[in-house]
């Protein structure tokens, strides 16, 4: 990814056209992304991501909306309502009663005018219903990892070698089979013609598969003379921006979906010569337990 150096005149001017990115704490963030206010021009998009407290007051809103409507309709058909007093009120209670299917029988249509307008209301009925189910459906049915990763990743030695080190759980009382692993180093650089570039790398896991991830796993890579963070520093890794980014896919066994999960480490979250404290403790020749109160906890070497 090529990155341009604007001129400070321009750098902050707002634009529809423009991609806003901040940077905090040495972490890469585009700003208004995953937030559901960001998807007010596709309303599918934001029927999904809205809290559901935002989800409910619209759908609430939008069955409000129909029935007022519908009862201003009956209304311009004059006295069209059976047992109906030409009130406001029983026109809009009738329209609840014929959007919903409940038909009590008291209030009823009298007039060819009103039972066409139970026609056009029955027809919005269907689609509506059949809108707002698949939407909440939708937002049910999508699958979601709960993995805790690590607040710091160290780096220490192991067989004589720095290695980089991290943790993720699964905070589910379940498994996440088939589950895959992938790190990745993001950094700034200049090319030989000094232009600026953000680029990317893969950094190799000892193990990036887990055929049933259920207990704590710690993600380990090797700092070779093959590895991108080859003769690294704190300094170099804050001077270029640089981010670890692990992402970690799977199969939820409970509801067999695709589940996926991804965390970011900013140059501050990479601690060097710490190692992460052991959380796995021995009771017996047979038992263990896992502590997940130490899960973030980090010590020197």
């Amino acid at each position: 990814m090529k990155i341009s150096k604007t001129s400070s005149r321009f750098q902050h001017l707002p634009s529809k056209n423009n991609i806003h990115i901040k940077v905090q704490d040495g972490l890469f963030s585009v700003q208004g992304i995953d937030k559901w206010y960001s998807n007010w021009q596709e309303p599918y998009h934001l029927m999904l991501t809205l809290p559901w407290v935002g989800f409910i007051a619209i759908v609430s809103l939008i069955y409000l909306a129909l029935n007022i409507g519908f009862a201003w309709l009956y209304l311009l058909g004059g006295d069209c309502i059976v047992n109906g007093n030409g009130s406001f009120a029983d026109a809009f209670f009738f329209s609840v009663q014929t959007f919903a299917g409940i038909g009590y029988g008291v209030l009823s249509p009298k007039t060819t005018y009103a039972n066409y307008i139970v026609v056009i209301e029955a027809i919005t009925d269907l689609f509506t219903i059949a809108l707002l189910t698949g939407l909440s459906f939708a937002r049910f049915s999508r699958p979601t990892a709960k993995v805790m990763f690590s607040k710091f990743a160290v780096v220490m030695p192991q067989d004589n070698l720095p290695t980089l080190m991290l943790r993720i759980a699964n905070q589910r009382r379940n498994q996440i089979l088939e589950a895959q692993v992938t790190l990745s180093l993001s950094r700034d650089e200049f090319t030989a013609e000094g232009q600026h570039l953000r680029r990317f790398y893969e950094l190799q896991v000892s193990r990036s598969h887990n055929p049933a991830f259920s207990l704590p796993w710690t993600l380990m890579h090797r700092i070779n003379e093959q590895s991108p963070l080859y003769g690294f520093s704190a300094e170099s890794l804050a001077e270029s921006q640089s981010q670890i980014i692990v992402s970690l896919s799977g199969i939820d066994e409970t509801v067999d979906r695709d589940v996926h999960a991804r965390h970011t480490y900013g140059a501050s979250s990479i601690i060097l010569n710490h190692q992460l404290v052991d959380i796995i403790h021995v009771v017996d020749d047979r038992n263990r337990y896992v502590d997940l109160a130490s899960f973030h906890h980090v010590v020197p070497l």
